[in-house]
C-alpha cells in the first residue's frame, strides 16, 4: 500500500512536472508525440474498418526489429524502425491480399521480427536503457534531428492520405462494390499499409513497439463507438489519440515511467467512456423507434 501510495504521490507531483516540461528535451518529445497523435488518428478509424488491428501489431514487431537493428550497427532508430516497419507493411499488403490467408500471413511475419528483434538486442551486449525504450517507449532518446524527421514522415503521410483518402474509404467500407465501380484496390491495399507502417514507426519513439496498438487502433475504435459519420469519426480519433499520447507523457515526467503504460491507460479510459456513451445512444434510439 505504501509503495501504490509513493507512486500515486510522484505521480501527482505537479511541480515537478512543471518543471521538466521547460526542459528541451521534453518539449522536442512533445512535438514528436504531437506528430504521431495527429497521424495515428487519421489513419485508425480506416484501420478499424478495415480490421486492421493485427496487422498493426506485426508491423511493429518489424519496426522493433529495424530499431534493433539500427540500434546495433550504430545509426539511427528511426531510420531502422521505419525502414522495418516499410518492410512489414510491404509484406503484409503484398502476401495478405487474399482475406483467408491474412492472418496467417500477419502471424508468421510477427513471430519472424520479433524473433530477430530479441536476437538483434542480444548481440547488442550495451545500451540497455535503449534497449528497454524501443519495447516500451522513452522520451530521452528524442532530439531535434529526430523530431524533424518525425515530421517530415506525418506530412508524408498526411499529404498520401489526403489523394487516396476517398478511394481508400470505399475500399474500407464496401470492398466488394469498390471493385466493382473501378477503386484499384490491389494499389490501395498495399499503399495504406505502408502508410501505417511508416505511422507504426513513429510510435517506437515514444509508445515503443510492443504498445503502439494503444494509439494506431484504440482511438479509431472509440470514435466508431460514438459516431457512424467518417469524417466525425476521424476527428474524434485525431482528439483522442492527441489526450493519450501528450497526456501520457506528461504523467509520466514526475514519476519518471515508461511513457506507455499512461498513454495506454488514457486511451482504454477513452474506449471505456466512448462504449458506455454509445452503448446509451444505441438503447435511447431503440426505445425511441
Amino acid at each position: 500500500m505504501n509503495a501504490f501510495t509513493d507512486a500515486l504521490g510522484k505521480i501527482l507531483d505537479f511541480t515537478t512536472t512543471v518543471n521538466l516540461l521547460g526542459y528541451p528535451f521534453v518539449q522536442e518529445a512533445l512535438l514528436a508525440a504531437a506528430a504521431l497523435g495527429l497521424v495515428s488518428g487519421c489513419l485508425a478509424p480506416l484501420i478499424v474498418a478495415r480490421k486492421m488491428s493485427f496487422a498493426v501489431h506485426g508491423t511493429a514487431e518489424l519496426a522493433f526489429t529495424g530499431a534493433a537493428a539500427a540500434l546495433l550497427i550504430g545509426i539511427g532508430v528511426g531510420v531502422g524502425a521505419l525502414a522495418g516497419a516499410v518492410v512489414a507493411a510491404l509484406l503484409l499488403g503484398l502476401l495478405g491480399q487474399r482475406g483467408t490467408e491474412r492472418d496467417s500471413v500477419i502471424g508468421a511475419i510477427l513471430s519472424f521480427g520479433l524473433g530477430v528483434g530479441v536476437l538483434l538486442l542480444w548481440l547488442n551486449p550495451e545500451r540497455t536503457a535503449n534497449k528497454f525504450s524501443l519495447l516500451v517507449g522513452q522520451i530521452v532518446g528524442v532530439n531535434s534531428s529526430d523530431v524533424l524527421l518525425l515530421a517530415g514522415c506525418a506530412a508524408l503521410v498526411l499529404l498520401v492520405m489526403a489523394f487516396v483518402y476517398r478511394p481508400l474509404l470505399f475500399a474500407s467500407v464496401d470492398p466488394d462494390v469498390a471493385v466493382a465501380r473501378g477503386v484499384p484496390s490491389r494499389v490501395l491495399t498495399p499503399l495504406f499499409a505502408v502508410l501505417v507502417g511508416v505511422a507504426t514507426a513513429l510510435g517506437v519513439y515514444t509508445v515503443g513497439a510492443l504498445l503502439v496498438l494503444a494509439l494506431m487502433v484504440t482511438p479509431g475504435a472509440a470514435a466508431a463507438r460514438v459516431t457512424a459519420s467518417p469524417v466525425k469519426a476521424t476527428v474524434l480519433a485525431v482528439v483522442f489519440a492527441e489526450a493519450a499520447v501528450l497526456g501520457g507523457i506528461t504523467l509520466s515526467l514526475a514519476p519518471g515511467a515508461p511513457v506507455s503504460a499512461f498513454v495506454t491507460i488514457i486511451s482504454f479510459v477513452i474506449y471505456l467512456v466512448c462504449r458506455v456513451v454509445g452503448t446509451r445512444r444505441l438503447a435511447r434510439t431503440s426505445v425511441a423507434a
